[in-house]
């Protein structure tokens, strides 16, 4: 098992598509989010090993739900979700503690090859987490 992931993304066609990516390829998604408010409640509830964040979405954006998550823990591993267009909203996100970015649409090449480098970089799945 590659390790537990929470998907956060407004859209529910777009939590589908890269929950089937991931599952493919021996991710486990433990939980999904439409919000930024449901993503700090998922977090706290299901302690994943990263979470997939959009970042436009109603209540609360990504960018909020990414300084909070780190402020509730400061080693959770956050990847935004953007469109194309979104540079500068990605540089916030990763200025408030993000570890990586993939852009939409979703490549399964891409997103796999994000996922491995956020792992090697942060141990995630190891024994602490458990």
């Amino acid at each position: 098992m590659e390790g537990r992931i929470l998907i956060v993304d407004d859209a529910l066609f777009m939590r589908g598509v890269l929950k089937k990516m991931l599952e493919e390829n021996g991710y486990t998604v433990v939980g999904e989010a439409a919000n930024g408010l449901e993503a700090i409640e998922k977090y706290k509830e299901l302690k994943p090993d990263l979470v997939t964040m959009d970042i436009t979405m109603p209540d609360m954006t990504g960018l909020a739900a990414v300084k909070a998550i780190r402020e509730i823990d400061s080693n959770a591993r956050i990847v935004m979700c953007s469109a194309m267009g979104q540079n500068a909203m990605v540089m916030e996100a990763v200025q408030n503690g993000a570890i990586d970015f993939i852009i939409k649409p979703f490549k399964v090449s891409t997103v796999l090859a994000t996922l491995r480098r956020c792992k090697a970089l942060s141990d995630w799945g190891s024994e602490k987490n458990k």
